[in-house]
This record gives structure tokens, sequence and C-alpha cells, in this order.
């Protein structure tokens, strides 16, 4: 496993990617709205990467997971309804750097338990992201999240962050829960994401059959992610 370290400049060139994530999901919130169809949000995410510079890195520029679905839903024609909880990822390149993260909103007022399992990824991403300092290992981070899902009696599937560079997706792994003993020390210039994915019926399992993950048992599930970087104060958020 090759474990690469970015250096300060490097880690400017990510966050620039990073803020250009940022700018397509911040932009979205409002749009999430019941009517709307998930491609018109594609369209929009297009339109705010675009004009930050950046390229989507499929077709799609955001992947758009409906109540069940955990990841990789397709923005396509489907309209969201009134309480539909939908989860929201975006990975973007400029300039030959990568960063992705996340993040869950309700179309409309929604349920309560939706609100719940949305605010719980939040703040298991905070936690995640405050572990995240040199001389830690991963597994303190993963545990910092997996503690929250637990805790607030969601599942806590087996799906999670990963590094972030030059690729969307690389190593490490960063599992949503896990050992704080374990895992790679945390070393300035390692950059990775932090995805809280937490499923609102208490099973940890998927179905992953199809290029859509599900929850498998039709509970939903909500998602929130950052990609931070490790400097020598701790976890700079990068997107």
């Amino acid at each position: 496993m090759v474990i690469e370290l970015r250096s300060p400049d490097e880690i400017d060139a990510l966050a620039v990617t990073g803020s250009a994530v940022s700018a397509v999901l911040s932009g979205l919130g409002e749009h999430v709205v019941a009517g709307v169809a998930l491609a018109e949000l594609d369209e929009i995410a297009r339109e705010v990467a675009a004009g930050a510079g950046a390229r989507p890195v499929g077709g799609a520029v955001i992947s758009a997971s409906v109540n069940d679905e955990i990841l990789g839903g397709v923005p396509d024609g489907r309209v969201l309804v009134p309480g539909d909880l939908l989860s929201v990822a975006c990975a973007l390149e400029v300039g030959g750097w990568f960063a992705r993260a996340a993040t869950s909103w309700t179309a409309g007022t929604g349920h309560e338990g939706d609100r719940r399992l949305i605010e719980a990824t939040r703040l298991a991403l905070a936690d995640g992201v405050a572990a995240a300092r040199p001389g830690a290992r991963l597994g303190e981070v993963c545990r910092a999240v997996g503690l929250v899902g637990r805790s607030a009696g969601f599942g806590v599937p087996p799906v999670g962050g990963c590094g972030v560079g030059r690729q969307p997706r690389q190593e490490p792994q960063v599992p949503n829960d896990g050992h704080p003993a374990r895992g790679m020390p945390l070393r300035p210039g390692l950059v990775f994401s932090v995805e809280p994915i937490f499923t609102a019926s208490g099973h940890d399992h998927l179905d992953s059959e199809s290029s859509v993950v599900r929850t498998g048992d039709e509970g939903r599930a909500a998602h929130s992610g950052h990609t931070i970087a490790i400097t020598e104060n701790g976890a700079r958020v990068l997107t």
C-alpha cells in the first residue's frame, strides 16, 4: 500500500479543488425541494463547477442518492417528493488535483427521524475531523465517527472515506468505525476524506448487487463528508 504525503503547496492546490466542491454543495441546498428533478440538480452543479474551473470525475457532476440509497445514486429524471431524503456526493478535479465531499437534505420539512439521522452524520464528521491530528492513528478517526452513529442507534455500514489527491479515491481506506489503537499513524501531508454514512434501521448491512448501493432493508441513509489534510497544527478542512 503506497501512501502519498503532500507538501504545503500541494495542499493549497487541493484546497482550490475543495473550494469548488464546497461551492457545488452549498449552491444546491436551496434547490432541494419537492418537485425538482435530480437531473436539474446535476445541471445546477455543472454550472457551478464550470464557473469554478473544475471538472467532474464522471459524466454526472454529483451522485444523488434518495432515501434507501447509500451511494451511487444517478441524477436522472426522478422528481423529489415531500419528505424525500437526498444525499449528494461530489468529486471534482482542478489542475490534476481531486477533492470530494458529501451532504444530505430533506425535501420540504421532512421527518424528525430523518433530521436526527442527518444531524448525526454531521456531528460524526465534526468529531472525526477533530480526531485527525498528527501522531494519532487513523483508527481514532474511524472510532470517533462510529461512536456517534452507534450511540444514536443508527447502523454504520462498511463504507466510508479514502485517500484523495491525484486520484479521487486512493489509499488509505477510512472506514466509519474502528479500533483507536489500530490504523496508520497520521502524519503531516496525509490527505483523505472523512465520510460518515449512517442508516436509520440500525443495521450495518447493505445491498451492493447493483451500481447503486442500498441499505437492503428499505431503511433510509444519510451521508456527510469532507476532504481534509493533516498539518502540523491538526486537520485542515479542504472542502
